[in-house]
């Protein structure tokens, strides 16, 4: 088994050698906007979390209104953060590319 990852490792460092400037520079584009996802992911979790421990003191088989409210609050803020954030990095794509 590990002799088979070792030649999927030397394949791969091969093709890489192979390839031409710009699809190595595609190839780092697309591998940091899988990075960014994985980073944004990463973040949506972090922030359920946050809310999740701020509103919700018990759970239970209904929520209140009081922890309706909060989780409801919570996410609009979440929403409002993200379009921020996305408009931002819209704009700074958007510069780069010109």
């Amino acid at each position: 088994m590990r002799k088979h990852g070792c030649r999927k490792v030397r394949g791969l460092r091969r093709t890489m050698a192979e390839l031409g400037e710009a699809d190595e520079a595609e190839l780092q584009r697309l591998v940091a906007a899988e990075q960014q996802k994985a980073q944004f992911t990463a973040q949506v979790h972090h922030f359920m979390e946050l809310c999740w421990d701020k509103c919700v003191e018990k759970p239970g088989n209904r929520l209140d209104s009081r922890t309706e409210n909060c989780l409801s609050s919570c996410v609009d803020r979440f929403i409002d953060t993200t379009l921020a954030i996305t408009s931002r990095f819209a704009q700074i794509v958007q510069k780069g590319g010109q």
